[in-house]
């Protein structure tokens, strides 16, 4: 049996009783101890070997509602198979469309069956028309209990993690029970765990990674108290977030930048001190890379009034190629930016440190980024140029990864694909340097703008366009146009509640355009504005700037010669 079905099964029965999951807030919180989850998971498992599922099978679940969610994959865990959480519909979906992408992924990873839960069991019709088989969730939950759980080997594929790019052209991370067990340890022991003390909340979806495995299979595992909602919930009222936290003594919580930046207006707009006690919280952690400083900092400066440490403030590096967590920052550290020389980093790939108190500080001459800690126990890091030959500290490459979280390979539909190299070496496709062993990411390699001889990270032109007022906070985009060219250059794309009104949308652009320039120096070739919801966006809510790129070609020419 893998250790991580075990410490499943262990936690289930030995500590199960005591700790457990609360899902339906806000209109109806209902409360489960993990053990009763297992029952649940057990019967769910009996319904799908007795309904002919072999040892090995990937099984795909459609489900929102967590209660729903968190037995179902256990249970296929329990009946030996793998996991694949599909990407949801949303009201403004092409039905159509979206089973022809959900054929294409089920086909790839091989998938014979979808269990469907609320409120995707309405979608049973759509998928019987494409021919795939489903099951209802609710359905089997009635089933006899498994009587004996299936045994499964560490390399046997846990979790198939379907990446945040196009679902027209879907690829999987293969997350071995190997792979699982030693990140979601490791994540645990480095992020000190009271199993007996902490309490999770979280809306981040269970089709993403930090939703699926940081937010739902470690408290799972090892029997840590969780409030789980829906993104849906979180994104009607925001502050909902806090006011969970306040009422269960939440310890422990995840988002993305967008989500900091959104609740740090909403409770600075809060006129009550007292209505929320935020003392609680020990880990507030953001995984985007780069981390947004002006959003985790206007959270920290609403959430002082609300007693919030701002040391909880966790920054930390992942991604699904390593099972989840690939770095934390120290505990109780909050957020630690290293500011260095801009010239330096843009033309030379080096992060030279600028000082404290040197006169360049807060100036368009430095660039600062968050420090993301030491790999986590089993992962280690170095960085390589273009050349794929180690570099030194502080000289930016791109970041590899080695270690027993690393996952074997992708499913993609011209079939497998490799991860490593023959020395297990992981390339990530991150640009970074290492400070003293910690990770320092710069931003994704094939996003950077390169004019002039000098490298221009999109992250610092979204971050000067987000600044000017009328764009919506996460919600602006860098794009390269002729990538790679002699004549390479880049527009932005935002979202604007001001957009439709031609008077408004030039200010807009124009005062981006400015603030643009001031900050690295070059001035965009266009700027579009566009309404809210506009802008093309993975599952888990990150821009794409390829995408957009794609989609804006022809308004982003027009608007450079307007």
């Amino acid at each position: 049996m893998s250790r991580f079905v075990d410490t499943l099964v262990a936690t289930a029965t030995k500590r199960g009783q005591q700790r457990g999951m609360v899902t339906g807030e806000p209109k109806e919180p209902v409360r489960r101890t993990w053990g009763e989850v297992h029952a649940q998971a057990r019967s769910i498992a009996g319904g799908l070997v007795s309904g002919g599922l072999e040892p090995g099978s990937a099984v795909a679940v459609l489900a929102a509602a967590p209660v729903l969610i968190a037995p179902t994959v256990q249970a296929v865990w329990l009946a030996g198979g793998s996991v694949t959480m599909l990407h949801q519909p949303t009201p403004r979906t092409d039905l159509a469309e979206w089973a022809q992408d959900t054929v294409a992924v089920l086909e790839m990873i091989g998938a014979g069956l979808v269990l469907l839960g609320e409120p995707f069991d309405q979608l049973a019709p759509v998928l019987a028309e494409q021919g795939i088989r489903y099951r209802l969730i609710t359905e089997l939950a009635g089933a006899e209990p498994l009587a004996e759980i299936v045994a499964t080997a560490e390399d046997d594929t846990a979790l198939l993690q379907l990446t945040s790019g196009s679902t027209a052209e879907p690829k999987a991370v293969r997350i071995t029970y190997g792979n699982l067990y030693t990140n979601v340890k490791a994540m645990v022991e480095r992020a000190e765990f009271d199993f007996d003390v902490d309490v999770m909340v979280s809306w981040l979806p269970t089709f993403h990674d930090m939703g699926m495995v940081g937010f739902l299979t470690v408290p799972m595992t090892f029997g840590v108290e969780l409030v789980k909602i829906t993104p849906v919930e979180f994104l009607t009222g925001p502050l909902i977030w806090p006011q969970l936290i306040t009422k269960y003594g939440g310890t422990t919580t995840a988002a993305p930048n967008f989500a900091y930046a959104i609740v740090g207006r909403r409770l600075a707009r809060v006129e009550e001190d007292d209505a929320y006690d935020l003392s609680t919280l020990r880990i507030a952690l953001n995984g985007a890379e780069p981390i947004d400083e002006t959003a985790v900092q206007a959270f920290v400066d609403a959430g002082k009034r609300f007693k919030m440490p701002p040391e909880c403030v966790f920054p930390a590096y992942g991604m699904a190629e390593a099972t989840l967590a690939v770095s934390f920052a120290p505990l109780f550290t909050g957020l630690t930016l290293d500011v260095v020389e801009a010239d330096a980093l843009e033309a030379d790939n080096r992060a030279v440190p600028v000082p404290a108190g040197d006169p360049r500080r807060g100036t368009e001459q430095v660039r600062s980024f968050a420090v993301l800690g030491r790999p986590l126990d089993g992962l280690a890091a170095d960085v390589v140029n273009e050349a794929g030959i180690p570099v030194g500290e502080r000289e930016v490459g791109e970041i590899r990864l080695r270690g027993e979280a690393v996952t074997p390979g992708y499913l993609t539909v011209d079939g497998p694909l490799a991860t490593k190299d023959a020395e297990g070496w992981m390339r990530t496709g991150d640009l970074g340097y290492l400070v003293d062993g910690q990770i320092v990411i710069c931003g994704r390699r094939k996003d950077v703008i390169i004019m002039g001889g000098r490298n221009l990270y999109p992250t610092d032109i979204e971050r000067a366009a987000t600044s000017v007022d009328g764009v919506r906070a996460g919600n602006a985009v860098a794009v390269r146009l002729d990538a790679g060219s002699r004549r390479e250059r880049f527009a932005v794309v935002v979202e604007s509640k001001l957009a439709g009104a031609a008077d408004a949308e030039r200010r807009v652009a124009k005062e981006v355009a400015a603030r643009v320039r001031d900050a690295v120096d070059m001035r965009p070739f266009s700027v579009v504005v566009l309404p809210a919801g506009s802008l093309p966006k993975t599952p888990s809510g990150k821009v794409r700037r390829a995408a957009t790129a794609v989609q804006y070609a022809e308004r982003i020419a027009k608007n450079a010669d307007s």
